[in-house]
């Protein structure tokens, strides 16, 4: 999976403003843009688009490396050890998928090593849903149906439009992999709702708290971003509401389809999906739970987002600290 809404970058790479992109002084660059060919070498790049393609590896790696523990802790609450096995495959597909995107930014001129164990938890670029803890299995099974919906929709539309060869072609076997991860949650999610009862209600109230999270996933609104230097780059093709748009078209009818119910319906009008609550609204991240009475601004939800939530330093933690304590102990 991967993140839409890093709307701002404390990884200390730097950012472009959103207002417009700076003129390039690389005919050969803006050529390579214009014809729709990929872009192989930095010596091909501008300082600009470096700068911009490095920042959404970074949102890349970060969500695929976070997910690892998130999953893990909700993993070891699995029902058999078939559905661990199942669990633990998806963790070590992004893993390897993190991997993907820390290699080419290594192949860039940054040190991984450093931008996995080094940096402060707050700093990591990744959506808040995995801020807020994954308690059991049936939320990992949620977590597969929306989260890795979510960056299956995100990756696709990089894979099929970006203009750096090197990722576009790592993005092959991420996409073929998070396939998988999507049929494990569409298969638990079916079952777990025709199971009736205790079950199905305990998927609907992941679902409940879940769902809105995963619209946020995307970022703000199109009509608060005057510019995105991603389409202008072709680091991405669709916008942060396109992207979302697309997210609830397959989520949505799928949904219904098994009987889970979710605040959102199709427009009889425009075909588009609408939200059935304030977008956006209050949040209590320790109760987990959404205040569909109490809308807030946007300036509320960046302040939770670069505020982190419950499990971040906790998450991070898990790979930082032992890391650092294995090279503790076999220092010469």
């Amino acid at each position: 999976m991967s993140a839409g809404g890093a709307d701002s970058d404390s990884t200390g790479l730097g950012r472009l403003a959103e207002n417009g992109r700076m003129a390039s002084a690389n005919p050969a660059f803006d050529q390579l843009l214009k014809k729709g060919d990929l872009i192989e070498s930095v010596s091909e790049m501008t300082p600009e688009y470096l700068r911009e393609l490095k920042h959404t590896l970074v949102v890349s790696g970060d969500t695929e490396l976070i997910s690892a523990p998130a999953y893990y802790l909700a993993a070891q609450r699995a029902p058999s050890i078939n559905a661990f096995m199942t669990a633990i495959a998806i963790i070590q597909d992004e893993l390897a998928h993190a991997h993907i995107a820390y290699h080419i930014l290594e192949e860039l001129g940054e040190d991984q090593e450093k931008l996995i164990f080094s940096r402060d938890p707050k700093s990591f670029r990744y959506p808040y849903a995995f801020d807020v803890p994954l308690e059991t299995w049936t939320e990992l099974i949620v977590a597969n149906l929306f989260y890795d919906q979510a960056g299956f929709c995100l990756l696709g539309d990089i894979h099929e439009k970006c203009s750096y060869g090197p990722w576009k072609r790592g993005l092959v076997k991420v996409m073929a992999e998070e396939n998988f991860h999507l049929r494990n949650g569409r298969t638990w999610a079916k079952r777990m709702s025709q199971a009736g009862g205790a079950t199905r209600d305990e998927l609907q109230r992941a679902v409940d708290w879940m769902f809105p999270l995963t619209v946020e996933w995307f970022g703000l609104p199109d009509s608060m971003k005057m510019h995105s230097t991603q389409l202008d780059y072709r680091l991405k093709g669709l916008t942060n509401d396109q992207l979302r748009q697309w997210w609830l078209s397959l989520v949505v009818p799928y949904c219904e389809q098994i009987g889970v119910k979710v605040p959102a319906h199709k427009s009889e009008t425009n075909e588009h999906y609408e939200l059935d609550y304030p977008f956006p609204c209050t949040f209590d991240s320790q109760a987990r739970r959404w205040d569909f009475k109490d809308p807030c601004s946007w300036d509320d939800v960046l302040l939770r987002w670069r505020g982190r939530g419950p499990r971040n330093q906790e998450m991070v933690a898990t790979f930082q600290e032992e890391f650092h304590r294995f090279r503790k102990q076999h220092a010469s």
